[in-house]
């Protein structure tokens, strides 16, 4: 007797498809019947997680990445994440480009100006005066700690346990296979389902947000170029347009479309990354590369742990501290992205070695963050007028920018865009590369959904997988409308509920992947031969 999923010509597990469709679907009509009770739940539920578990988000993040560092130095850095005889499928510039363009292209485009000139007109850390060379320096240090190593860790974790239980193991491709050593064949049934509907949920959830930020920028930047207006239908126009983009190269499928779309974007970024370098203050900025890696090393240590305790201190305290809106909201950004992320690197990344994939999933976008943020930080915050003497050089253009922030953060790139020859055009460049980067980021998000459902690493019916696409379109258009004026606010409230279940079944993988290793001791696996699931 055939299902209504084969009589709809679907391939994919239907439980997990239709709670994962109806959940959503319910969502966005409850979003349209009563979205001031469902924004304040958000709000509430936001205010509780940061004041009483932003530790734990900070603590945990950390323990990852030792976690991660010990696993690729120790004996088990030379497994393969595949058969033994498995090589990579894609180059290693490959490799990196949909790394970037899928993982955190979006975020640099919409943070690359916006965090460093907001920490440096209100610099976070106590006795630092705003506009100071200590602010700028301050600044520069917290931008790339958000967006480094800690934001990579919580792609690498999840991606290491994708990898390797499912292309070493040939476990169904699904966020519940992680789990086998723990709950075993209970991965087939109700708890593993549950796991895997969490799993699609926040990826919707996340990327969805990230859409909305992104039709934010976008908007911005289509005002600074034609005076439109930047309000809500305008971004919904945004979404419906990337969507559509999105839904084009879904169903071109991974190697068409995504590759081909992140290769063109990656060179696109770089171009206007080399734009700034040589246009702006060229040896400044060279000097700015060197002293930015040192700032990175010598303050991550106090950043990675800092807590921002001493703001709960005081009869003006509403329990959030800095750390709730930036911090805090960063790593449930991002680890609903992981999901998504982690078997999007697991699938391109079979065939690599434990200590290849944890390097060089931690290192080389790391690196290439620390240049961006070198170049187009300092160089805003040299725009703006680090120090009162450079301020008071500069005259009436100091601080042009910093305000620029302050009133619009979604503006922020444009603005910067303005000081520099060939405006116009280089703000539609950078108009087109957030597009890009986000239209990259909803198709691959989209099929990997798509393998979660289907729990194969073959993409499932073109309609299946437009479906999901047209369904992140959907939420995040409805989160925009939430969002109303609040726009950011908003959406750090939405992401940071959200994310806390995803990042504690992140968690959970640590003690999965080290009785998987575990098992690769016990089994003595010869060449070519796979480790069995009998022993765990």
């Amino acid at each position: 007797m055939t299902t209504w999923v084969e009589r709809m010509g679907l391939k994919t597990d239907p439980v997990i498809f239709s709670v994962s469709a109806i959940f959503t679907l319910v969502f966005v009509l409850a979003l349209v019947i009563a979205p001031e009770p469902i924004g304040d739940a958000f709000a509430a539920g936001r205010a509780w997680i940061v004041s009483h578990l932003g530790w734990f988000f900070i603590l945990g993040v950390n323990l990852w990445l030792g976690f991660l560092i010990w696993t690729a130095m120790s004996r088990h850095g030379h497994i393969r994440l595949g058969p033994r005889d498995s090589r990579p499928d894609y180059t290693n510039l490959s490799w990196f480009t949909m790394l970037f363009a899928g993982g955190i292209g979006t975020v640099l485009m919409f943070w690359g100006v916006a965090e460093p000139m907001s920490h440096f007109a209100t610099p976070p850390l106590p006795g630092v005066e705003p506009f100071s060379q200590e602010a700028a320096q301050d600044a520069i240090s917290i931008a790339t700690y958000h967006l480094a190593l800690h934001t990579w860790t919580i792609f690498a974790l999840p991606g290491l346990a994708f990898a390797y239980f499912i292309n070493r193991y040939d476990l169904p491709v699904r966020v519940s296979s992680v789990f086998y050593p723990l709950i075993k064949d209970r991965i087939y049934g109700p708890l593993g389902k549950a796991i895997d509907i969490a799993a699609v949920l926040g990826t919707l959830f996340g990327v969805a947000v990230s859409l909305g930020l992104g039709s934010s920028q976008i908007a911005a930047g289509l005002s600074a170029l034609f005076g439109w207006d930047s309000g809500v239908m305008l971004k919904v126009a945004i979404l419906a347009v990337l969507t559509a983009v999105a839904v084009v190269s879904i169903v071109a499928g991974l190697d068409k479309g995504v590759k081909l779309l992140s290769n063109i974007n990656i060179g696109m970024a770089v171009g206007l990354m080399i734009f700034v370098l040589i246009c702006g203050s060229t040896l400044f900025l060279l000097r700015g590369m060197v002293e930015t890696v040192g700032l990175y090393l010598g303050n991550l240590p106090r950043l990675a742990f800092w807590n921002d305790m001493l703001a709960d201190i005081g009869p003006d305290s509403d329990g959030w501290g800095w750390q709730g809106g930036w911090t805090v909201f960063y790593w449930a950004w991002t680890v609903t992205w992981s999901p998504f992320i982690g078997l999007f690197v697991a699938r391109i990344s079979r065939g690599r070695t434990i200590r290849e994939f944890v390097f060089g999933v931690l290192l080389a976008p790391s690196l290439f963050t620390l240049i961006w943020f070198s170049i187009f930080g300092w160089q805003a915050m040299e725009i703006d007028g680090i120090g009162a003497a450079a301020r008071d050089a500069l005259g009436d253009q100091a601080g042009a920018l910093s305000d620029a922030v302050a009133e619009s953060v979604p503006l922020a790139m444009f603005a910067f865009f303005e000081n520099f020859p060939f405006a116009d055009l280089v703000q539609g460049i950078a108009v087109l590369v957030v597009a890009i980067f986000f239209a990259t980021s909803s198709d691959s998000a989209s099929l990997v959904v798509d393998m979660l459902c289907t729990g194969s690493p073959d993409p499932g019916p073109t309609r299946q997988r437009v479906f999901w696409g047209v369904s992140e379109g959907l939420v995040a258009t409805m989160l925009i409308v939430l969002a109303g004026d609040a726009g950011l606010t908003a959406l750090q409230q939405v992401i940071t509920v959200v994310g806390l279940p995803i990042f504690c079944l992140v968690f959970l993988m640590i003690p999965a992947l080290i009785l998987g290793l575990r098992n690769e001791e016990i089994d003595h696996i010869t060449i070519g031969k796979r480790p069995g699931l009998t022993k765990f």
